[in-house]
C-alpha cells in the first residue's frame, strides 16, 4: 500500500500537467492556463470573455459556456480550478455570478475534466504568502511566477493565480502537507 502511495506521490511531482484557471464573472469571465511539471510553472494562454450588459440572460450564460468550451477544446487541459463561491451583500450579484459559475462549471463537466474549488484567500496564500493579499500584490507575484506572460487583464490575472495556486496545492496534497 505504501508503494502505491509513494508511486502516486512521484507520478504527481513529476507529470506534466495543464491547469485551466477558471474567474467567473457574468461581464467578464477570466481563463489561465500554466504548465506545471513538480515545481516549475509555464505560461500558455491567457484571456477574458466578456458579455453585453444589455444581451438576454440566457444568451450571455450560452456565451460563456460556448468560450470555455472552445479554450479547453483549444488546448485540452488536464484539469481545472475555479475558486469558491463568496456571498456578497448583494443577492442579485451573488445569484449573477451563481449563474455565470454554473455555464462555466458545465463547460468544464461537458469536458469531463476534472474541477477543483479553492477559497480565495487560500489562492492568495499560495500565490503571495498571505490569504490577506491585494490585488496589487498578487498581479506582481504572477510577473515573478510567469515572467513575459502578456496578462489580458485582472480577470485574466485572477484566473491564473488560481491555476497557480492549484498547481501549488496540488503538491501539497499529494506530498500529504495539506
Amino acid at each position: 500500500m505504501q508503494a502505491e502511495h509513494r508511486r502516486e506521490q512521484q507520478f504527481s511531482f513529476n507529470n506534466t500537467l495543464l491547469i485551466l484557471g477558471l474567474d467567473p464573472s457574468l461581464s467578464c469571465t477570466g481563463w489561465g492556463l500554466v504548465r506545471s511539471q513538480g515545481a516549475r510553472l509555464t505560461h500558455v494562454a491567457n484571456g477574458q470573455v466578456k458579455t453585453q450588459a444589455n444581451a438576454p440572460m440566457a444568451e450571455r450564460l450560452n456565451h460563456l459556456h460556448a468560450a470555455v468550451a472552445a479554450v479547453i477544446g483549444a488546448h485540452a487541459p488536464d484539469r481545472a480550478a475555479v475558486e469558491e463561491v463568496f456571498a456578497n451583500k448583494n443577492a442579485q450579484s451573488t445569484l449573477k455570478l451563481a449563474q455565470a459559475r454554473g455555464a462555466v462549471l458545465a463547460a468544464c463537466g461537458a469536458a469531463t475534466l476534472p474541477v477543483s474549488e479553492h477559497a480565495a484567500r487560500l489562492v492568495k496564500k499560495a500565490v503571495v504568502g498571505t490569504g490577506a493579499a491585494e490585488k496589487a500584490q498578487v498581479q506582481a507575484m504572477l510577473k515573478v511566477l510567469l515572467p513575459g506572460a502578456q496578462i489580458a487583464g485582472p480577470d485574466a490575472a485572477d484566473a491564473l493565480a488560481v491555476a497557480i495556486a492549484d498547481a501549488h496545492l496540488g503538491m501539497s496534497y499529494a506530498a500529504g502537507l495539506a
